[in-house]
């Protein structure tokens, strides 16, 4: 059973599909962003009402100065404030959607 997801870049497991977009579309170090989520569950297995976001740097081992809020706005939507990459480079985003985690590597300059 397939659900619409809103345009933005699409990442895939078993169970879930996931899009996410970032505001501005591009992100620049050391300037805040807001990060929207949308997620579907596959086969009928529901999707979890929260879902947590992150980041790291996996080449120098930490992650951002900051936490992000993630704000739950109903049908499987998420909107996240407080996201900061104070370091350019590879970046990889953390989603844990229930049991399901994805990520998505970005490289920012």
């Amino acid at each position: 059973m397939a659900c619409e997801l809103p345009p933005g870049v699409r990442i895939e497991s078993e169970r879930v599909s996931i899009s996410y977009s970032t505001v501005p579309a591009k992100i620049v170090v050391g300037q805040p962003f807001v990060l929207e989520l949308a997620a579907c569950a596959k086969q009928g297995a529901p999707v979890a009402d929260g879902v947590k976001m992150d980041a790291h740097m996996p080449e120098h081992r930490h992650g951002m100065n900051y936490r992000t809020k993630v704000v739950p706005q109903g049908a499987g939507r998420f909107h996240s404030e407080g996201w900061l990459f104070h370091m350019p480079g590879r970046w990889e985003f953390i989603f844990d959607v229930g049991a399901e985690r994805l990520t998505h590597s970005v490289r920012v300059e």
